[in-house]
């Protein structure tokens, strides 16, 4: 038992390493939204999704994620679930030529609103002539497609994966918000020119404003002696589940309604990420810090609930909120 707990880690620390030079929650956050979402789906839903996920295309590599293992089903489905939201970053890799060319799509992961800070409030700039992603329309789409009873299941499993993996980046604020200054004229591509780290720091250890944001919960709570997911994310979760409650958060689900999804991480991201304290090539203090990790808390279960929610929606075909507990 113990050598086959040491591979299910080994597999999932390789995953963590092909997924963490991306730009997006980084495996971690995707992980621990897509986790909260799969604790409030019916066991008929979980069924239905697995089904669908182990149908993707050969080519996407989506159905090598369900480990053959002796743990339980009930495990080896959730850590397949959970890891599917990651799929759409390790589509990036290019090594996989083909796979890289049909299913990776860089403009799906965000959806800008451009803005400038004005004598100290701020300024959307609409209209602006640069390219505002296309994760708000991509989600209309998959959420179309997957109501609807025309697609096969390997249809659905692609627009699944990226279901989850959009759902998710809408809730990291800097997926939704391009900054405009005179060092970045035509936005700052979601945090990403913004340097963190001194100008002569190499660049492999170079750290920009929107990794910061990604890697938050990890620089809040490190993995101890290489914890795989197994060990590390359950606890987290439910601490964030603990300090979110659904019942507390079920009136801002907004299900469906992705524009607003999209405008709400948006403002959060024009009010609270570029606090007067914020300073180019220097780390964030701590209380920047803390305040972080408090607003990704937030985001990672509301992320979790609104997915769980429009899935149970349709896969069950029909309305479900579950209270607490029940």
């Amino acid at each position: 038992m113990k050598k086959s707990l040491f591979k299910i880690c080994l597999l999932f620390t390789f995953f963590v390493v092909l997924t963490s030079s991306v730009l997006a929650w980084d495996d971690t956050g995707h992980k621990l939204s897509t986790y909260i979402a799969w604790e409030r789906l019916t066991p008929q839903v979980r069924e239905r999704i697995t089904k669908i996920l182990l149908n993707a295309p050969e080519d996407s590599d989506l159905s090598v994620f369900y480990l053959q293992d002796s743990r339980s089903a009930a495990a080896k489905q959730r850590e397949f679930f959970m890891t599917a939201s990651t799929w759409a970053d390790i589509v990036r890799d290019r090594k996989f030529k083909n796979r890289f060319e049909k299913y990776h799509r860089g403009d799906w992961h965000y959806a800008d609103t451009f803005w400038r800070q004005t004598n100290g409030k701020v300024e959307i700039l609409e209209n602006f002539a640069e390219p505002k992603g296309k994760a708000v329309d991509q989600l209309f789409e998959f959420d179309k497609l997957m109501r609807g009873s025309s697609a096969s299941d390997a249809e659905k499993a692609i627009a699944l994966a990226w279901f989850l993996h959009l759902s998710g980046d809408l809730h990291q604020p800097l997926h939704t918000s391009a900054r405009v200054t005179e060092l970045e004229p035509k936005g700052d591509q979601g945090g990403n020119l913004f340097e963190l780290t001194a100008k002569d720091t190499p660049r492999e250890d170079r750290v920009n404003l929107h990794w910061y944001w990604d890697s938050i919960v990890m620089r809040n709570i490190p993995r101890v002696n290489d914890a795989c997911d197994s060990e590390y994310l359950p606890a987290i979760a439910q601490t964030i589940t603990k300090n979110y409650p659904f019942s507390k958060m079920q009136n801002r689900l907004k299900i469906g309604k992705f524009n607003e999804w999209q405008t709400e991480g948006f403002e959060i991201a024009a009010k609270e990420f570029f606090p007067a304290t914020l300073v180019r090539y220097q780390m964030p203090s701590d209380k920047y810090k803390k305040r972080a990790f408090e607003i990704a808390q937030e985001q990672l279960a509301l992320a979790g609930y609104r997915m769980s929610e429009t899935l149970n929606q349709i896969f069950d075909n029909r309305e479900l909120i579950k209270q607490d507990g029940k």
